[in-house]
């Protein structure tokens, strides 16, 4: 059987692309690495874009009912648990809906929705061998060592 390598790219129709390029790039922090804005209604996006042209691709043209369930959530990875507080403030200033921030023991996730309501993840891995689901509710405001307690203690015996 063939092996996959990983997952190159995801991309979501959007209603409004212009909020939602705003939202992905200045909130989220990703880089715009090409766009066609008049013709097709595309943005390419990057948390990396000298490792990836595009992990994320936004492009106009979303034709379902507004309470549709279309994307069960987008993740998207930090490389610390102090990157992840910075979110955490991020999106408070910025009013975005913090759904839940959670210790999944193997990580920490907090779960939000963007401007059109699709559900995001910002995570941090903390490497812990922790079976799932698991779902410890933190608060982010916490210290780093008392949240790292929390994830660890979900380690099983």
């Amino acid at each position: 059987m063939p092996k996959l390598s990983g997952l190159g790219h995801v991309g979501i129709y959007v209603n409004d692309l212009m909020n939602q390029r705003d939202f992905y790039s200045r909130v989220m922090g990703l880089v715009i690495t090409d766009e066609d804005l008049e013709q097709r209604g595309m943005v390419f996006m990057s948390a990396n874009p000298e490792e990836e042209h595009h992990e994320f691709v936004i492009m106009k043209g979303r034709n379902v009912a507004a309470d549709a369930k279309m994307v069960q959530q987008l993740s998207f990875k930090v490389d610390s648990l102090a990157e992840l507080k910075k979110f955490h403030t991020t999106f408070k200033e910025e009013n975005v809906k913090i759904l839940r921030t959670v210790s999944h023991g193997n990580a920490f996730g907090m779960y939000a929705s963007d401007p059109e309501g699709n559900t995001i993840e910002v995570y941090y891995r903390t490497g812990f061998p922790v079976p799932q689901p698991h779902g410890d509710v933190v608060n982010l405001d916490d210290s780093e060592e008392d949240l790292i307690a929390i994830a660890k203690a979900a380690i099983p015996a």
